[in-house]
């Protein structure tokens, strides 16, 4: 919306004298830190037809973007927070990340990845990554209030082809609100974006001691999203799993998400 102008332009829609390089654009530089949990905890927050696939460990990647085609050349960042589950449908079975929320900041592509494919997107002031002393270093607030902290130290070459595994890709809940009937939905169903991203190329790799830290936050910190926020913060970490830092270049629009039943 507004759709009496047209259609909204994004990664999924160009005017017709753009041009779009999926090979080239964008340029990620992504951090990830990973730890194992309570998995009755995670449980508590998954839609109904999922369920924990494996281990009940969290992932939280923030991806700085830059030299964005869809955007003339400038870019974002956005943080994924997932972990392993499968959805079994009436129709539909997979295996994958689900993606739990995403934070980003900028407006464009929250708004368009929010209503054309499902991506339960939210908005966060979300610093440069920076190294200091080889550690690499991530956060993430909303005015003025830090509620996400992400390191990685001790880090050392990894594979660029390194595989992780099996899946079918991410899994996600798409929900939309009936107007003047509140609590019950107009839309809502389970969007899956396959794995396959051949478009995607690895150019460096490094792994080492990830670490990530919710704060919790009072309504008046976060009035919008403290329930996000807190229930992240109060999954407790039995064990830290690891962290990676990734440059890579290309990627998919998401053009492939589909609605599984």
């Amino acid at each position: 919306m507004p759709t009496h102008f047209g259609p909204a332009d994004g990664p999924r829609q160009w005017p017709g004298d753009a041009v779009a390089d999926p090979k080239r654009s964008k340029r990620t530089l992504s951090v990830a830190a990973s730890f194992l949990t309570d998995a009755s905890a995670l449980e508590q927050h998954l839609p109904e037809g999922f369920t924990l696939a494996g281990e009940p460990a969290v992932t939280v990647e923030f991806h700085h973007m830059t030299d964005i085609d869809w955007l003339a050349g400038r870019g974002y960042t956005m943080i994924w927070v997932t972990w392993p589950a499968t959805f079994k449908g009436s129709r539909d079975r997979a295996t994958g990340k689900f993606l739990a929320v995403v934070w980003e900041n900028l407006t464009d592509a929250i708004i368009t990845g929010r209503d054309e494919i499902g991506h339960p997107k939210l908005y966060a002031d979300i610093e440069e990554a920076r190294r200091l002393d080889g550690v690499q270093i991530c956060t993430a607030g909303w005015r003025g209030f830090r509620f996400l902290e992400l390191e990685v130290s001790q880090l050392h070459d990894a594979e660029t082809n390194q595989q992780g595994p099996a899946s079918d890709g991410n899994l996600m809940l798409k929900y939309k609100p009936r107007t003047g009937a509140w609590g019950e939905a107009d839309l809502c169903q389970v969007t899956l974006t396959p794995a396959s991203d051949p478009d995607r190329h690895v150019e460096q790799r490094q792994a080492g001691v990830g670490t990530v830290r919710f704060h919790k936050a009072t309504w008046a910190d976060l009035p919008t999203m403290h329930h996000v926020v807190n229930a992240l913060a109060a999954l407790p970490v039995i064990e830290a799993r690891g962290g990676t830092v990734t440059l890579s270049r290309g990627g998919k629009s998401y053009r492939d998400q589909r609605v599984l039943v």
